[in-house]
């Protein structure tokens, strides 16, 4: 079988956290959590990374990151241009990245496999890694049009220094998706959930809970129909700041009953920089794996 590429997302902005915060060192050898994640894809099978970049950072990210891979495995750069459309021209000062779903139909030049999806600034742990690796080689037996998103309890993913966005994830009895939910600025509360805003009503939340954390397994079979929902959500002239997010154009796709997707509940501990004031937690955590022998002092370079 073809071993699956995982395609990591690090073309964003960090609008909320002011600045690149996937090139932040949380390490201890200077590590940014895309090292931890490319280090848990390779012992979890994966043999090929394609970096989604911003087109202004690629020499940096070629220097510091990109680099100290190529040695071990395959490595892509593909750049996230803001002219890059199916159809039509920018519109006369938008200057925004047209988010997830163009950043992974961006990629259409270089997938030929099975493939993870990935953010760069988020910690996702082994298990899932594994999990999601798991079911791509199975995939290539079961058939094509069968996708996958790793679930993570709501009370592991909530951060102390303000409110998150989660897309709820809500299956069938197989465990087949059949909605993602999108709840806003969700802040814990004292039963061990959280709490947070739905079309501008609140809503309460279960820690056991599945959110997405925007960890998914695909097949090649996606880039074609995110192009099409590409170009519809174009044809609707999107308002200036609107992105075209992967979540959103999924969901779509299971509405209108052409993609399955099988939700994996993961029992992994998901950590990321959505705040500035994240980033002692979350250097914290890393120190907590290295003492207890899950990841080396120092990953290899």
């Amino acid at each position: 079988m073809t071993s699956p590429a995982l395609v990591i997302l690090a073309g964003g902005l960090g609008s909320r956290y002011g600045g690149a915060k996937q090139l932040q060192p949380i390490g201890p050898g200077g590590e940014t959590l895309m090292d931890y994640s490319v280090f848990d894809a390779l012992r979890a099978g994966f043999d090929r990374i394609i970096f989604v970049i911003r087109p202004d950072l690629s020499d940096e990210f070629e220097a510091t990151i990109a680099s100290r891979y190529r040695s071990r495995i395959q490595v892509e750069l593909v750049a996230q241009r803001l002219d890059d459309l199916p159809v039509g021209r920018v519109p006369a000062g938008r200057s925004r990245p047209w988010g997830t779903g163009q950043a992974i139909w961006s990629t259409r030049h270089v997938i030929d496999r099975p493939f993870a999806v990935l953010n760069a600034d988020d910690f996702y742990g082994l298990p899932a890694l594994i999990e999601i690796s798991r079911f791509l080689y199975n995939v290539q037996e079961t058939g094509a049009g069968q996708w996958a998103v790793a679930g993570y309890p709501l009370a592991r993913t909530l951060s102390r220094a303000g409110g998150v966005n989660r897309a709820l994830c809500q299956a069938d009895a197989d465990g087949w998706l059949e909605h993602l939910v999108e709840i806003r600025d969700i802040v814990p509360d004292r039963r061990g959930g959280g709490v947070g805003v739905f079309h501008g009503t609140p809503m309460v939340l279960a820690g056991d809970d599945l959110v997405s954390m925007n960890l998914w397994g695909f097949t090649p079979e996606l880039i074609d129909r995110l192009g099409e929902g590409f170009v519809d959500f174009l044809a609707d002239g999107p308002a200036h700041e609107a992105e075209y997010y992967l979540p959103d154009a999924i969901s779509e796709l299971v509405r209108e009953g052409n993609a399955r997707v099988r939700l994996l509940r993961t029992d992994s501990t998901w950590c990321g920089l959505s705040h500035p004031a994240d980033r002692p937690a979350v250097e914290l955590f890393i120190r907590r794996l290295i003492a207890n022998g899950d990841y080396p002092e120092q990953l290899p370079r």
